[in-house]
């Protein structure tokens, strides 16, 4: 067996959505990134071995952007019939060729070494390749959900439901218990253009009426996942795995039979597609970092100072029996949308280099219940990413990122196109003291900082914040005197609130990055027809605009183009959408 040692400046434990926007977006700021995952394909709850999709933020115009976006963007431009492996290489390609960032997949950590409290290598098996990494680093990241760093580096954490009394959280239980939400095996199915058959095996589960499935959706479409197939609640999250997987198949093929053979579902023409091995969790350890955000923190709009991603989904708390509760399965308690997560609940409070992202950051129970959808856990693990790459950078814990460079690292993520609530991106100054003009409208919105539609109150009425054209029309940025250019950074219009019809029977809804089940006519994914397909730039050098970049394919909102000129003017020029009439522009800088 090898034994090979790494050394590097970031380690990211833990390859699901949080993990592999926190070791993109590190290595993307400059740092050296190592991203070890213990499954043969990234994604987490999200890849082809759980299938649920990503969810996020309630609300109009409250898409997260940022890398969920442009994970899936390309999802669209690549997959239009929602192949679950092809959501993998869309996943796959954002870290592998990556620079700056390598990847061990199928490698599980299990030890660490450490000085004093912090953290100086982890060590993980590749069992593919029997080998043992020994990986080095200045700082950890632990995405990995069950917290796997925690019980070997001494890092403090929690497990279930505290005492309403300690924080005052009125939908929790008044003694404090290690009850979870619990995890789910899901089924796909597909229909055809014939009946279909279904014989259960032996060993399933048998339903018969109706009854046995109380408060429980039995509908098969394109939009219901059958969650609600949930066990484990009441046992341990982590060491009962394997047991709650072998009972949860049992209820997943009882589900379907029932389905198939003891009811009226119209389901003579569908069948039993694909069934997950691999449990998707909710819940289990959560670190406990320099501040716990708890539901009253949430129900207050989290409006802090050290904001860096934000949530808004229901605080939707599922009952630890899950599938053995008749009642039900989940209360969906209101949550604003947005509300402020602060960096403070993303590093550890007893681990002097240790972040964490995903559904294991310092929150309570009831919190959590909110903060564990996998669009929240993304922009979170964008924001830890870059956080780390500002410590290394500066030679700092991640204590002195929030004490020393906070202002930083939440421009940063604004200019990477991640939303923070309440915060308006600084222009750079080249584009701040320029002369804006355009063919047409008034372009001054696309340096007010905000870059996407906002709001001052829910009552009130929404600012575009965008600048519009028809196709060939032009925005320009004139300058007192020759000036070099080294980039234009450009944010377009993917329509936060595009939806979909995968089955043309229903209504559409909000786009997910996936379907549940597949429907024999339904529509392809496609690219936004709001955003710019192709365009270009023309600089104005020696009295003669000249073309100097362009664009021909463009299915991305955020476009960071690269520039080596000197010029008193430019340019930026839509040239055709992906199907709308006009072309909608956010922000146009240059620097």
């Amino acid at each position: 067996m090898r034994q090979l040692e790494h050394e590097v400046d970031i380690c990211v434990v833990g390859g699901g959505i949080a993990g592999l926007c926190a070791a993109v977006s590190a290595a993307r700021h400059g740092a050296h990134v190592a991203l070890v995952n213990d499954r043969p394909v990234l994604g987490g709850n999200a890849s082809s071995e759980i299938r649920m999709w990503i969810c996020g933020a309630h609300g109009e115009n409250m898409r997260e952007t940022g890398l969920i976006e442009e994970l899936n963007l390309a999802n669209n431009y690549r997959n239009p019939q929602s192949n679950f492996s092809i959501w993998d290489s869309v996943l796959y390609e954002l870290a592998r060729f990556q620079s700056n960032l390598d990847l061990y997949l199928n490698t599980s950590v299990n030890g660490v070494e450490m000085e004093a409290n912090r953290i100086t290598a982890v060590r993980g098996w590749q069992g593919t390749a029997e080998t043992w990494h020994t990986i080095r680093a200045q700082i950890f990241l632990d995405c990995s959900g069950d917290s796997v760093l925690a019980p070997l580096t001494g890092a403090e954490y929690r497990i279930g439901r505290e005492a309403r009394i300690e924080f005052g959280e009125d939908i929790e239980p008044e003694v404090a218990d290690r009850k979870t939400m619990g995890m789910s095996c899901l089924i796909q199915c597909r229909e055809t253009d014939h009946p279909v058959h279904y014989t259960p095996p032996t060993w399933a589960n048998k339903y018969l009426s109706e009854d046995d499935f109380p408060h429980r959706n039995l509908h098969y479409t394109a939009y219901a996942n059958f969650w609600w197939m949930e066990l484990g609640g009441e046992e341990d999250s982590i060491h009962d795995t394997e047991e709650l997987r072998d009972r949860l198949l049992k209820v997943a093929f009882g589900v379907w039979d029932h389905i198939k053979n003891h009811g009226d579902y119209g389901a003579d023409n569908w069948e039993l597609d694909w069934v997950g091995f691999l449990p998707g969790k909710r819940e289990s350890r959560r670190y406990l970092g320099a501040h716990i955000l708890t539901q009253n923190d949430v129900r207050a709009e989290g409006r802090f100072d050290d904001l860096v991603a934000y949530g808004g989904w229901s605080m939707d708390d599922h009952n630890p029996a899950g599938f053995l509760w008749r009642g039900a399965p989940a209360i969906y308690h209101p949550a604003p949308s947005p509300y402020g997560i602060p960096y403070r609940c993303l590093y550890s409070r007893n681990i002097e280099n240790l972040m964490f992202a995903g559904r294991n950051i310092s929150v309570t129970h009831a919190a959590l219940s909110s903060t564990r959808v996998m669009a929240t856990c993304g922009i979170c693990g964008q924001a830890v990413g870059t956080a780390a790459a500002i410590a290394v950078k500066n030679h700092l814990m991640p204590q002195g990122v929030y004490e020393e460079r906070l202002e930083e690292l939440q421009q940063t993520l604004m200019d990477d196109d991640c939303f923070l609530p309440w915060h308006a991106r600084r222009i750079p100054e080249l584009s701040a003291n320029a002369t804006l003009t355009a063919s047409e409208g008034d372009p001054e919105p696309l340096r007010n900082g905000l870059d996407r539609p906002t709001r001052e109150s829910p009552d009130a009425p929404w600012k575009t914040n965008n600048w519009s054209c028809v196709p060939g029309g032009f925005v320009q940025y004139t300058f007192s005197q020759p000036t070099k250019l080294s980039l234009a950074r450009v944010v377009f219009d993917s329509d936060l609130n595009r939806k979909s019809a995968s089955d043309v029977r229903f209504d559409k809804i909000l786009e997910k990055n996936c379907l549940c089940n597949y429907a024999l006519h339904r529509e392809p994914r496609h690219t936004p027809e709001t955003l710019v397909r192709a365009f270009h730039f023309e600089a104005l050098v020696d009295g003669t605009w000249r073309d100097c970049a362009r664009v021909d394919k463009n299915f991305q909102r955020l476009v960071k183009v690269p520039l080596d000129l000197t010029t008193t003017a430019i340019r930026l020029v839509p040239d055709t959408t992906w199907g709308a009439a006009r072309c909608n522009v956010f922000a146009f800088d240059v620097q």
